[in-house]
């Protein structure tokens, strides 16, 4: 039997790259809550396994020549799922280099951008007293959100998935355009990019994937306003509590 690898995962764009891969690859997996608001991602035995802090990461205990494996980034998870199962990573040399290129596409452009779009739209105006800083970063980064967003669109033109078959680099940004009210986008104003989403929002995986986070969710919301600030420190002053 199989041993399920195990994922470090907060309900996050970034987590749910890997819940939508293992599910799509029918890969066994158990789920290990990582809170990020409650500082988890500082705790020894999280860092053994992402030093940068950061979540998500995975341990595969069948990993090369059947040994354990800890894996942290989640385009490196991506390619390492990929190989291991065989699935949505290209059949060839070309293939591949097309999927990564668009995977990392989303790790340098479309996550971060769309991260910081998030920040000065939804948590900075309950951290920064200076409106005007506020305004700026919302600005500059809902407008840099929205022409990836147009990147993206134009892509999909004359193709149903960015990098020829669906692959981990669909998965990848799929979930960064999730939320994409939140950013101040106008989805209708990208035709090819919204069939795209939609698309992949129908695939059986992909709603599976979208149940993991459910509960952790459910019961992290409607905290006190106390918890709220514990919480924006720990993720933007980077300590825990």
């Amino acid at each position: 039997m199989t041993a399920p690898i195990e994922l470090y995962f907060w309900p996050t764009p970034n987590g749910f790259k890997l819940t939508i891969a293992l599910e799509e690859m029918g890969l066994p997996y158990t789920v290990i809550p990582v809170n990020i608001g409650a500082g988890d991602q500082f705790k020894p035995e999280f860092l053994a396994i992402s030093p940068n802090n950061r979540m998500p990461a995975i341990v595969d205990p069948e990993g090369p020549d059947g040994q354990p494996i800890s894996i942290f980034e989640s385009a490196a998870i991506l390619q390492y799922l990929g190989r291991k199962s065989g699935k949505f990573y290209g059949a060839n040399e070309r293939e591949r280099a097309e999927v990564e290129s668009w995977l990392m596409w989303q790790m340098g452009g479309l996550g971060p951008m769309a991260g910081q779009t998030h920040h000065f739209r939804q948590y900075a105006p309950a951290m920064i007293s200076d409106q005007r800083q506020i305004a700026y970063g919302a600005i500059r980064y809902t407008n840099e959100t929205n022409r990836l967003y147009g990147v993206l669109n134009k892509r999909l033109a004359d193709r149903e998935y960015v990098a020829g078959d669906y692959s981990i680099a669909d998965m990848a940004s799929w979930p960064w355009v999730t939320p994409w009210r939140l950013q101040g986008i106008n989805i209708e104003e990208f035709p090819h990019l919204k069939a795209w989403y939609d698309r992949i929002a129908a695939r059986e995986a992909v709603q599976r994937s979208a149940q993991v986070g459910k509960d952790l969710t459910s019961r992290n919301l409607g905290g006190s306003s106390a918890d709220a600030a514990a919480a924006r420190n720990v993720l933007f002053g980077q300590r825990a509590r």
